[in-house]
């Protein structure tokens, strides 16, 4: 009579056991659901660490058609990750540059890869200050091509095209705001 009431004691044990590991595991999986749908790491909320890149652009009125171009070539995610990135921000004034309705021709879905394609020329995975750059220096980028700096009187010109205006430190690299989108070389 005792060992069956032991054993009783010990299925209800393991019964109960079971029930709480169930319930913990749903409760963690109803987490990490709530994770996934709200958003990667650029749905954190934090007013007291230093930004990332994106965050500065959200941050920035010059940057308003960058973060479109983001979002829709659906960048951000990546881009708010830990990095080390080195990101040339074309301006919203370095946008209006380019051909009437180009821009608005990169925002429609079926050219999404042409469009990351560009935004990915504009990111390289480590962090490069000007004060390091060199003339003649070749920096490969995100897409798998390469840019050009130039270097004179302390001034970095990108391809030839681009002008180095402002840096601004993030938390997962450095942003170059430039004054031109810079195009990728057409494949061969």
């Amino acid at each position: 009579m005792k060992k069956i009431f032991n054993l009783s004691i010990i299925a209800l044990s393991l019964f109960i056991g079971s029930c709480n590991n169930d319930k913990q595991n749903t409760e963690q999986t109803t987490a990490a659901d709530a994770t996934t749908t709200a958003g990667g790491q650029e749905a954190v909320k934090d007013d007291e660490s230093a930004k990332d890149v994106v965050k500065i652009a959200v941050g920035s009125k010059d940057h308003t058609t960058l973060v479109a171009a983001l979002k829709q070539a659906e960048l951000v995610t990546a881009l708010s990750n830990a990095g080390p990135f080195t990101v040339f921000a074309p301006t919203n004034a370095a946008f209006d540059k380019l051909p009437a309705g180009t821009v608005e021709g990169l925002m429609k879905e079926d050219k999404k890869a042409d469009l990351q394609n560009i935004l990915q020329y504009h990111v390289a995975v480590a962090v490069y200050k000007t004060e390091n750059m060199k003339d003649g220096q070749v920096i490969g980028q995100a897409n798998g091509d390469n840019i050009t700096l130039s270097v004179k009187d302390g001034k970095v010109l990108v391809n030839g095209t681009a002008n180095i205006v402002a840096s601004i430190p993030a938390s997962n690299g450095i942003i170059h705001v430039i004054d031109a989108v810079l195009l990728p070389p057409a494949k061969k």
